[in-house]
This record gives C-alpha cells, sequence and structure tokens, in this order.
C-alpha cells in the first residue's frame, strides 16, 4: 500500500512557476515509476509526466518544454517544476505510479493560474 501527499499548488499569474512536490509513504514507490496528472474541472484526469526507476521521462505535448518531472527516492518524493504556466495548466495536480492504482490517489493540490 503506499499513500502520496501532493504539495506546493497555488496560485500564480500567467508566465509563472510551482515546484509541486509529492511524498509517498511505503518502500514500495522506489521500485515503481512515478507520474504526475491533473484534472481540470469538467475533463478527465491524464497524465501529464512520469518518471521511471532508471531516469527515463516522458511528458504530454502540452506541457512538454514547460515541466520537468524528478525524483528523490531516498525522500520518497517525487517533484514536478512547471515553468511559463498557462491558464489552461490549472487543475488539481496527483501524483501516483505509473500505471496509476486507483487506490493510491491522494487529495491533490490545486494549481491555478490567472491573472
Amino acid at each position: 500500500q503506499v499513500q502520496f501527499v501532493e504539495s506546493g499548488g497555488g496560485l500564480v499569474q500567467p508566465g509563472g512557476s510551482l515546484r509541486l512536490s509529492c511524498v509517498a509513504s511505503g518502500s514500495i514507490f522506489r521500485f515503481y515509476a512515478a507520474g504526475w496528472y491533473r484534472q481540470a474541472p469538467g475533463k478527465q484526469r491524464e497524465l501529464v509526466a512520469h518518471r521511471t526507476t532508471g531516469g527515463v521521462t516522458n511528458y504530454a505535448d502540452s506541457v512538454k518544454g514547460r515541466f520537468t518531472i524528478s525524483r528523490d527516492n531516498t525522500k520518497n518524493t517525487v517533484y514536478l517544476q512547471m515553468d511559463s504556466l498557462k491558464p489552461e495548466d490549472t487543475a488539481v495536480y496527483y501524483c501516483n505510479l505509473e500505471p496509476a492504482r486507483s487506490d493510491y490517489w491522494g487529495q491533490g493540490t490545486q494549481v491555478t493560474v490567472s491573472s
């Protein structure tokens, strides 16, 4: 069993930056790929970035070049650095394994990009 606790969201102006953090409980986390997901109002949850245990990363086209996922297995933590934020990035952001486990979703952290 793994529990994820996300933090770091907030209100930011277009063009701004935020760094999200996600702390995972449970020792199995370091053996799996980790992903950041988001869900905007009225839309399905989508994968925006993931990182394998070996360091391979992949990004949704909508965030490529602006978001960077990283992880620190010594701290059981995965990060999402978000730069050049756009209003369409507004969503609740979650972390999970990749592929996601339905029973591992946390509360998420709200990111609002608005002037």
